[in-house]
């Protein structure tokens, strides 16, 4: 979307709503982003793309393999209305793409080679991955993966639930990010992306309103 078509739309969000967007922008990042292989329970799916959305991660990869296209119920519902969402048929394919895309592959696991999270270094673009709850992460994953992380836990319960370990995962790591030197912020080129991408998502008369927009300047 070109920068004229875009300020013309923006000029329908109120003054308060285009400052958040500015706001949230600003700390937006594409610089971590998140993998969901074949998660079970879509109330789960929800509540990652809610804690990306709270933590400014953009981008949440969704890998529907094994149980099909299940997450369309929870689009639907609006959970993925400020992030990205990419959808996948297999693991091999969205690994190899995130890969193309120059992420480092972090299986989330208690593998034997996993790092402590407080051990884990944040060095450069991060695909964290995330398994089902019952089976946790494909062996597919598991043998891509770059580095493995793990949250240690202290009492008789040993697994937590998918939702609240990427909860805590994005709380640290993008903590850590933001007080780093790390190049983690958006791109003008992206930025545009995104904006067009929330425009079209939250103004309701969005296709009319393009459609007189190009009218005008046709």
């Amino acid at each position: 979307m070109n920068t004229a078509t875009l300020n013309y739309l923006e000029s329908y969000l109120t003054p308060r709503r285009q400052q958040l967007f500015k706001e949230v922008l600003a700390e937006r990042t594409r610089f971590l982003t998140v993998a969901i292989e074949d998660v079970g329970h879509l109330h789960n799916t929800s509540a990652v793309m809610r804690s990306c959305d709270a933590f400014g991660v953009q981008d949440v990869h969704v890998i529907e393999e094994l149980k099909g296209k299940r997450i369309d119920r929870e689009i639907a519902m609006g959970a993925q209305k400020w992030t990205t969402v990419h959808r996948y048929d297999s693991t091999k394919n969205a690994l190899a793409q995130l890969k193309h895309n120059g992420y480092r592959i972090v299986a989330t696991t208690p593998h034997h080679t996993a790092h402590k999270l407080e051990d884990f270094k944040l060095d450069q673009p991060t695909a964290l991955f995330f398994g089902s709850e019952k089976d946790g992460l494909t062996d597919t994953v598991i043998e891509a993966a770059d580095d493995y992380v793990y949250i240690p836990t202290f009492g008789f319960t040993q697994s937590l639930n998918i939702s609240v370990c990427a909860a805590i995962l994005l709380q640290e790591l993008t903590f850590r990010m933001r007080n780093s030197a790390l190049d983690w912020k958006l791109n003008d080129s992206d930025i545009t992306e995104i904006k067009a991408l929330w425009l079209k998502r939250n103004l309701k008369d969005y296709e009319a309103l393009v459609n007189q927009f190009n009218s005008q300047h046709s």
